[in-house]
């Protein structure tokens, strides 16, 4: 019996290869619009989804795969006779394999987009695929994200194809990306509100919701937590990411721990609420020192004078790129860490000599501060504030 999978990605990377693997194994791949012509234009054999359904795309793209010869051939179960009867009196070919990933909604909203562009970027179908076949995952594999391309194919090699514990574990990442994907949604509509027929941010205090639902992103497991007996993990709130330091790209240096976590967090913090150049200086979360001046150099020269006996194993946080000469300034003291929006290459060499230092780069295209919901947690509740 021929196998199916539906591919239909807003990502391609990967995508061609991915469904010439699937061919190989003797899949027949079908796909929607943008999806289609970029296999189809790399030369795979691709059957489009309007072709399969009988039906064309409609509403400008908002309805192609809503159709019962889609939604039938993921849900179906295979061990249950009614089901596969279902399928062969209304002619509805089985899909085995369904690979999505959804419109950029949280991208479009980071770059302040319109808010009918952003509801544009309101993904129907792909999340109705990916749910449906995560349901059904004892008979479909899913695949959210193109990092598991190469173990979708590996499991095809196997004899039985993609086995439980694979499929389970597809369903998961399935759901935890359609879970991240509307809480993204709800945490945007939340903060939006009519005004004189035109639909605007709303006003600061006016944005608290009656219900919060945060969703949590594992970044990285910690060695251990504020103290060696206990465990921790680092974990980035939906939203939050582009401005928080889980968008640090470590560039040098010792693995991250929990203090210095809390530490990176509360320079970069102050360091982006002040306007000139500036640099801060944190250490087991107390501030140690805070200056501001015409460069890097400078603001870090100020900032050390405050307390140099505290700041000595501390942390540093420059709210612009840091150039060679501020580079070796600090390479003169012991310091944990260094974040900053950008660093010179020359910066990057001579830090690259102190090899346990952990340099952070915050290599975002402006400073932005904090935006989002402040949590600090009391109990078993939680108080919320606006940054």
């Amino acid at each position: 019996m021929t196998k199916r999978a539906l591919l239909s990605v807003y990502r391609k990377e990967g995508i061609v290869d991915l469904a010439r693997g699937l061919a190989e194994r003797g899949f027949e791949v079908l796909s929607t619009g943008g999806t289609a012509a970029e296999l189809g234009k790399a030369g795979v054999k691709v059957r489009s989804v309007s072709d399969a359904t009988g039906f064309p795309e409609i509403l400008d793209g908002r309805v192609k795969t809503l159709h019962p010869a889609v939604h039938g051939g993921i849900l179906a179960r295979r061990d249950e006779p009614e089901h596969v009867a279902a399928l062969e009196k209304h002619r509805i070919a089985p899909i085995d394999v369904v690979v999505v990933n959804l419109y950029p909604f949280e991208d479009k909203v980071a770059k302040g987009c319109p808010f009918d562009e952003a509801l544009e970027n309101v993904d129907i179908g792909g999340p109705t695929m990916v749910r449906a076949a995560a349901k059904n995952f004892r008979h479909v594999a899913v695949v959210v994200d193109p990092a598991d391309y190469g173990l979708l194919l590996e499991q095809l090699d196997r004899k039985g194809g993609v086995d439980a514990a694979t499929r389970l574990y597809f369903a998961q990442k399935a759901f935890r990306h359609t879970g991240r994907y509307e809480a993204a949604i709800a945490g945007y509509f939340s903060q939006v509100e009519e005004r004189e027929g035109a639909y605007v941010p709303a006003e600061v205090d006016e944005t608290f919701p009656y219900r919060l639902n945060p969703t949590f992103e594992k970044v990285q497991d910690l060695r251990y937590g504020e103290n060696p007996h206990q465990r921790a993990a680092f974990y980035s709130d939906l939203g939050s990411t582009l401005y928080s330091v889980a968008a640090a790209r470590k560039m040098q240096g010792k693995e991250l721990s929990f203090n210095n976590i809390l530490d990176l967090d509360a320079g970069w913090r102050l360091a982006t609420e002040l306007d000139e150049p500036a640099c801060v200086i944190v250490k087991h979360t107390n501030p140690c020192g805070t200056g501001r001046g015409t460069g890097p150099l400078e603001a870090y020269e100020r900032a050390w004078a405050c307390d140099p006996t505290s700041a000595f194993g501390g942390i540093l946080a420059f709210n612009e790129r840091v150039d060679a000469a501020t580079a070796r300034k600090v390479t003169g003291q012991f310091v944990e860490a260094v974040i900053a929006p950008g660093f010179e290459k020359a910066a990057l060499e001579v830090f690259g000599k102190k090899t346990n230092l952990r340099v952070m780069n915050m290599d975002t295209t402006g400073i932005h501060k904090v935006s989002g919901f402040d949590l600090r947690r009391v109990g078993w509740s939680a108080t919320a504030a606006r940054g």
